[in-house]
């Protein structure tokens, strides 16, 4: 039985300038925002932080920058955000994206809540290759972070996986212009992890079919003693418990899947594998697109979850 073919994802030159940027926000079309606001509120603590036109509601952990924009619509992703905190990040990232040809507008100052120091943040929007929304900005305050039991409320939002049908040309994207880093990829290019900053991947890419939309999106937890109280709560809370507790193979987290009431997976993480670009230069992995590399505990994937091989 032949073996898929191997392929070594793309780390062009502009790979890596992005060293202290990490997830900032998110956006989800969903097709009842009352009930997705009533469920992360009361899963996840999220507080309603203000109202958007056309009946949306914006959440986040009650201070601080937000989190999560719910908009009314067909179940799907409007747009990512992300935070550039690298000194002179925001004029070196315009001047990459204007380089490489890529059309740019200027991010509406609604989504800037929270500046830091004071000062109106700058932020940008750019489309990606597959069509997705990406936002660019400079510092905000996010005091509402860390400022919970987290056997109860996470620590904060850390990444997100988007769905792709051609995942070299998102990781050349994400990585050649951008500036993300690669940190792991299945052997067969079916999945790629990307960093911004020491922790193991800020974005991924896995390849569905699908162009555009969101595979998943990842909440940090603190430690392993956490997993057990929020799979009871999830439990007592009537919400299934859709994969895991695993570890994953790429980035070593410790990780367990729910879905929210629009169908959206939604991750709770901890002990990501942290990289110090600035004292060692790290070669990309390549894993065996097996489950077991996607799950170390046994390889058990979720039903949502292929690999390549290994299946039978």
């Amino acid at each position: 039985m032949s073996r898929p073919d191997r392929t070594a994802l793309p780390q062009p030159e502009g790979a890596g300038a992005l060293r202290r940027t990490g997830t900032s926000h998110i956006g989800l079309r969903v097709p009842d925002v009352g009930l997705a606001a009533e469920f992360y509120g009361r899963i996840l603590g999220l507080h309603v932080h203000s109202e958007l036109d056309g009946g949306g509601l914006r959440l986040g952990w009650g201070s601080g920058h937000h989190v999560l924009d719910l908009t009314a619509g067909h179940a799907s992703l409007d747009h990512i955000g992300f935070e550039v905190r690298d000194p002179g990040g925001m004029a070196d990232l315009e001047k990459r994206f204007r380089d490489a040809g890529h059309d740019l507008a200027e991010l509406a100052p609604s989504y800037l809540d929270c500046p830091f120091g004071g000062k109106p943040a700058k932020g940008m929007v750019v489309t990606d290759p597959d069509g997705n929304t990406v936002h660019f900005h400079g510092p905000v305050h996010r005091e509402g972070e860390h400022a919970a039991d987290t056997a109860r409320r996470p620590v904060r939002y850390q990444h997100v996986t988007l769905s792709t049908a051609d995942v070299p040309a998102m990781v050349a994207f994400y990585t050649g212009v951008a500036g993300f880093r690669l940190s792991d990829q299945l052997a067969d290019g079916s999945f790629a992890w990307m960093r911004s900053d020491r922790d193991h991947h800020s974005l991924a890419v896995v390849e569905t079919g699908q162009r555009g939309g969101i595979d998943h999106y990842s909440f940090d937890l603190a430690r392993w003693d956490d997993f057990k109280s929020w799979c009871d709560r999830l439990t007592d809370e009537g919400v299934n418990v859709t994969w895991g507790p695993g570890r994953h193979g790429p980035g070593n987290n410790l990780f367990v899947f729910f879905d929210d009431p629009a169908g959206n997976h939604v991750e709770l993480s901890a002990e990501m594998e942290k990289f110090h670009d600035d004292r060692v230069t790290y070669v990309p992995r390549s894993w065996e697109p097996v489950p077991v590399s996607v799950n170390l505990w046994g390889g058990q994937l979720a039903t949502w979850r292929k690999t390549s091989e290994g299946n039978d």
